[in-house]
């Protein structure tokens, strides 16, 4: 019980990295000069959000989920040279710190999770 409460506290994380990732192309203003930019990381954290929350709500059946989430914080990473032509850096610092974060946590849950089923 008390490791499943750890994998609920870091899968709230990946809810507030994906409201952040979802809400960041206005907070670094680069809305208007990428849209492509701004629409991705709108729908990817708007996704991130989702997933968390559904990963907090039962995260013993989550560890499937994790792998998605790992996957999209690399998209994360990635996506400011995919994306866009000419990324600057706030673009960049953004997208990456954002998406290292949302890896970070898909890795400690699944550890969390791995450990407690070893137990």
């Amino acid at each position: 019980m008390l490791q499943t409460r750890g994998v609920t506290a870091v899968e709230e994380l990946v809810i507030l990295a994906g409201i952040y990732a979802a809400i960041s192309a206005w907070t670094v203003h680069f809305a208007a000069a990428q849209p492509e930019l701004a629409i991705s990381n709108l729908v990817v954290g708007i996704a991130l959000a989702a997933l968390g929350l559904c990963m907090s709500m039962a995260p013993e059946r989550s560890q499937d989920l994790n792998f998605v989430v790992l996957l999209m914080g690399a998209w994360l990473i990635v996506s400011p040279w995919v994306v866009s032509r000419n990324p600057d850096t706030g673009m960049i610092l953004s997208n990456v710190i954002t998406g290292a974060c949302v890896c970070l946590f898909s890795l400690t849950a699944g550890g969390l999770l791995m450990s407690k089923r070893r137990t």
